[in-house]
C-alpha cells in the first residue's frame, strides 16, 4: 500500500469548494433532525430510573408500557436493547428524596410487570440519577469540550503559531458539528459514554491535522519556489501513506466493536467510526482550506524562519494575477 501511495500528486485543494458544500448540506440535514427530534439523553442526563429486563418470551412492547402506565409512570421511554427478549425502561420518579425514588420506582414497575408475566421477567440491573446530577453532568460534559478547544488553541500556537491553531481548531469544531449530526441522524443516545467518544474524534482528529500542518512547516522551511497551495496539496500526499494505513487499521478496530462488543459500546463504536471518516475530511479540504485563507487574510511578515511562507504567497499571488490576466484577454 505504501508502494501505492508513494509520490502522489493530488490536488486534493482543488475540490475545496464541492467539500464545503458537502459539508454544509450534512450539518443541515443533522440541524433538521434536531430540529423535528431533538436530543435523547440518556439517564445520566435527564434524571430518573433505568431498569435494563429480561424476558424469557420476546414480549410486545405495547404490553410492557401499558404494564408500567398501569404502575403510574406515564410517558417512560421503553427500547428494544440488543436481543428480542431485552428491553431498557427509562421512567422518572416521583419521590422526593434521590434514594427513596430510585428504590420505589424500580419496585412499582417491577411489581406490575411480574403480575403480567410472572416468572417470565427478571431485572438484569437498575440504575438512579437524581435531576440535580444529570443536570450537573450536562454542564460539565460541555465544559470539557470546550476545555479541549481551548487547550488546543493554545498548544498549536505555541507548537507552530495562531494561524495554524486557528486552522485546527475551527477544522475541529466542524467535526463536533458533523459528528452531532450523524448523531441526530442515527437517534444514538447521549450518554457520557458518547460524549468520551466525541472527546476521542476531536484527539483523533487534531492527531491528523497536526501531522499535516508539521510537513507543511517542514516544506515552507525549505524555501522552495512553491504557492502555498501546491505545498498543502504536496504535505497531504507525503502524508497519505501513513494516513491511509493509520485510517485502515483504527477503522477494523472500531467495526470490530461495532458488530461484536455489545449494545453498551455500540454507540461509542458508531460514533468513532463515523470519525474516522469526519476526521480525515476535516484534515485534509477543512483544515488545509481554512489555513490558505487566513494565510491570505493575514500574511506572515518575513523572517528566518518564514521565508518560506512568504515567497509560496507571493507565488500564489502571482499565479492568480496571471490567471487573471489570462481570463481577461
Amino acid at each position: 500500500m505504501l508502494r501505492l501511495l508513494h509520490d502522489t500528486k493530488y490536488d486534493f485543494i482543488k475540490y475545496w469548494k464541492h467539500a464545503a458544500i458537502l459539508t454544509i448540506a450534512w450539518i443541515v440535514v443533522g440541524l433538521g433532525f434536531y430540529a423535528i427530534h431533538g436530543v435523547r439523553y440518556s439517564i445520566e442526563f435527564l434524571g430518573g430510573t433505568l431498569m435494563q429486563l429480561q424476558f424469557k418470551a420476546p414480549p410486545h412492547i405495547d404490553d410492557i408500557r401499558a404494564t408500567v402506565d398501569e404502575a403510574g409512570f406515564h410517558g417512560a421511554e421503553i427500547t428494544q436493547f440488543g436481543s428480542p427478549t431485552e428491553y431498557t425502561v427509562r421512567a422518572q420518579s416521583h419521590a422526593e428524596s434521590a434514594a427513596a425514588a430510585g428504590d420505589s420506582t424500580a419496585r412499582q414497575i417491577e411489581a406490575a410487570l411480574r403480575q403480567r408475566y410472572k416468572d417470565g421477567v427478571s431485572v438484569l440491573r437498575t440504575e438512579y440519577v437524581g435531576p440535580r446530577v444529570g443536570a450537573e453532568l450536562r454542564t460539565k460534559a460541555a465544559l470539557a469540550v470546550l476545555i479541549s478547544f481551548a487547550v488546543t488553541l493554545i498548544y498549536l500556537a505555541l507548537r507552530f503559531e495562531w494561524r495554524f491553531g486557528l486552522a485546527a481548531v475551527i477544522a475541529t469544531f466542524h467535526d463536533v458539528l458533523t459528528t452531532v449530526a450523524f448523531l441526530t441522524m442515527l437517534r444514538l443516545e447521549v450518554s457520557l459514554t458518547v460524549v468520551a467518544a466525541i472527546l476521542t474524534v476531536i484527539g483523533y482528529s487534531l492527531n491528523d491535522t497536526i501531522i499535516i500542518f508539521d510537513r507543511v512547516r517542514e516544506n515552507l522551511k525549505k524555501q522552495r519556489k512553491e504557492s502555498l497551495r501546491d505545498v498543502l496539496n504536496r504535505s497531504i500526499n507525503e502524508t497519505l501513506p501513513r494516513s491511509v494505513l493509520t485510517h485502515a487499521t483504527t477503522l477494523a478496530a472500531t467495526l470490530a466493536l461495532l458488530l461484536f462488543a455489545g449494545e453498551v459500546i455500540r454507540p461509542f463504536a458508531w460514533i468513532m467510526t463515523f470519525g474516522i471518516f469526519t476526521g480525515t475530511f476535516s484534515s485534509i479540504y477543512v483544515a488545509g482550506a481554512l489555513l490558505l485563507w487566513i494565510e491570505r487574510k493575514w500574511p506572515r511578515p518575513t523572517g528566518t524562519e518564514r521565508k518560506g511562507a512568504a515567497r509560496a504567497i507571493a507565488e500564489e499571488r502571482r499565479q492568480a494575477r496571471v490567471g487573471n490576466a489570462v481570463a481577461s484577454r
